[in-house]
């Protein structure tokens, strides 16, 4: 017979890169994890892992057990709370995927609050490149940018436009740009995330087509760095290195500061919303309504 300890060894290998990342997770050295791994299969008479020296990953068969062992670990976390009336006195783990940088500067500071009105509850806080789609067990999900082929409801925490940006040293050296396809002529700072075609920038003028002219503009840029974290990318932009796309609520600071400037204010970039998904009303527990509170009411 299975038993729960099964199922949280199993969630764990699908959510770790290695053995020994999962044993972590689970509080237990890597030779007893394997121990227990084999024990388990034998048991099944199935394997639910292809092991290597430096990385894990599942079977077809533990990926569906994964996904079984997930979905009855949250029915039996959330069970004490279906029988609590009081939702002040909220129980269990609220876990949360964010992107890196609005993770660590905007969600973290909510589920601070979040805590201090239900000290009961523990918060989990998962930083990632990319949250979205591959949420694995989270309850809740912020994501920067349009969501597609969701059956999760979004939230939108921030509208978010989204700025090319460049510092005073790098135009003090290079003509700053007039139209969007000037660009080509000038250093290119692009951030890989989201599966996006990050080389291809998309410009628009309100007001020009009234006015007979050309309202939209593509830009295809050759970038000279490239790099998965937009903090990176921004720092390397404040350094002189070249333009750069970000968004609003990572730039606004840096500009203010002047260590940033923005470059053809008039044309506006494909806005990039802050979203909170979470399941639907049906699937929604009451950690998840309480953070939604939260944000809804931040005093």
């Amino acid at each position: 017979m299975l038993k729960i300890e099964d199922l949280q060894l199993v969630a764990a290998l699908a959510q770790a890169p290695s053995l020994s990342a999962a044993a972590r997770t689970l509080n237990v050295t890597p030779p007893a994890l394997s121990m227990r791994l084999r024990k388990l299969e034998a048991a099944l008479g199935l394997a639910l892992a292809v092991r290597t020296a430096r990385r894990l990953s599942l079977t077809p068969e533990g990926e569906r057990f994964a996904r079984d062992a997930a979905a009855l670990l949250a029915q039996l976390q959330a069970l004490p709370e279906s029988l609590q009336r009081d939702d002040n006195r909220l129980t269990g783990t609220l876990r949360i995927a964010a992107p890196f940088g609005y993770g660590r500067h905007h969600i973290a500071p909510v589920l601070a609050r979040l805590a201090l009105r239900h000290p009961g509850l523990r918060v989990q806080l998962d930083l990632r490149e990319t949250p979205w789609p591959d949420h694995h067990d989270a309850d809740a999900v912020v994501h920067i940018g349009v969501v597609r082929d969701s059956s999760w409801v979004a939230r939108r925490l921030a509208p978010n436009e989204r700025w090319l940006c460049a510092s005073p040293q790098y135009l003090q050296h290079h003509e700053a740009p007039r139209e969007p396809r000037d660009l080509l002529k000038h250093r290119c700072i692009c951030i890989r995330e989201n599966d996006e075609d990050v080389t291809l920038w998309r410009f628009r003028r309100p007001g020009r087509r009234a006015a007979g002219q050309k309202a939209f503009e593509t830009v295809r840029v050759t970038p000279d760095y490239v790099s998965n974290d937009g903090n990176v990318a921004r720092a390397w932009a404040e350094q002189g290195l070249g333009m750069v796309v970000r968004s609003q609520w990572d730039a606004g600071p840096a500009v203010a500061r002047g260590t940033l400037v923005r470059v053809l204010p008039a044309w506006q970039l494909d806005p990039a919303p802050v979203t909170l998904l979470v399941p639907g009303r049906k699937g929604r527990s009451a950690r998840v309504k309480a953070l939604l509170a939260c944000f809804d009411d931040p005093a």
